[in-house]
Formats: structure tokens, sequence, C-alpha cells
């Protein structure tokens, strides 16, 4: 008995080999996790009809801004405000990453999640060497992402009840 499954959802973040080849993989997943970054540096629409066709792919529109150097004007301006330039650019790079043509090119999930980790909390931007060999370079620094100090960096968790207690 063989068991069919059908793959459902929004074509913008579905893995381009998945295209090609039918399959899915750990590898797509971790393509449309780069989707969901990019969507959230750029607060704009996975697919955007209301724009010429070159750039009605969020992804591939994301990624040529940052080939030419533009990162800063494709990102949401309030992103900008909150964050410091060198830590967008480290999480635009993991987006980056992510969104490899090929699957074998883009980290594990896992990778992403440590590297997200350690942007969380050290600030401090690991190398990609282990990603397709390429190997990117950061200086050490300190960047919390919910506040100027270390009392302050204590998750997602506290800033959602920090709202809910002012009644946002």
């Amino acid at each position: 008995m063989q068991v069919y499954t059908i793959v459902q959802g929004t074509l913008g973040y579905l893995d381009p080999e998945y295209l090609q080849t039918s399959q899915l993989t750990e590898k797509s997943d971790v393509y449309s996790f780069g989707v969901l970054l990019v969507e959230l540096l750029t607060g704009q629409k996975v697919i955007r009809f209301n724009k010429p066709e070159a750039e009605r792919s969020l992804a591939n529109y994301f990624l040529y801004a940052v080939q030419e150097n533009r990162l800063v004007e494709v990102l949401e301006p309030r992103v900008v405000e909150e964050g410091s330039v060198e830590l967008l650019q480290a999480v635009a790079d993991i987006a980056r990453f992510c969104l490899r043509l090929k699957g074998d090119e883009r980290p594990s999930m896992k990778q992403v999640a440590i590297e997200l980790e350690g942007l969380r909390n050290m600030g401090v931007r690991r190398h990609f060497s282990a990603w397709n060999g390429e190997e990117l370079h950061y200086e050490k620094e300190t960047v919390y992402l919910l506040g100027e100090g270390a009392e302050n960096n204590d998750s997602i968790r506290n800033e959602a009840i920090m709202s809910i207690a002012a009644g946002r």
C-alpha cells in the first residue's frame, strides 16, 4: 500500500528544489524558514503581485538586494531603528544561507538554531565555515535583542508578559 501526500501551502515558501524533483527534504524546511526570516526583516509579503515580475518573489528580491549591498534599503524601517546594522546583517546572512537554491548547500535547522541562539545570547557572530566552505568573519561584540544589557536578555517570554501587563 502506497501513501500519497499532497503538498499544500503558499508558493513563495516552497523549496525551489521541490518544484524540480517533487521531493521534500529536511532542507526544504530550512528554505521555508529562510523565507520567514526575510518576511520578518522586511515586513513584506512573500508574494507581491503589485510589484514588477522581477520583484514579485520576496526571497529573490531580498537575495538580489543583499548581493547589491542594499540590505538596509529593503529592511522594515522599524527593524532598522531597533537593531544594530551588524545584528541585522548577521540575521540576513542566516536567511541568505537558508535560501540557497541547492538543498545540500543550506545549513540544517539545528545549525540555524545555534546561530540564532548565539546572536540572541551573546551577540557573537559565529563562522559559517561548516556551510559549504564559506567563511564570514565579524568582530566580536555584545548585542542584546531586548535591551542594552544582559538583564533584559530573557527571551520573548518576558516581552509577551510585559505586553500583556501593559494591555497591548
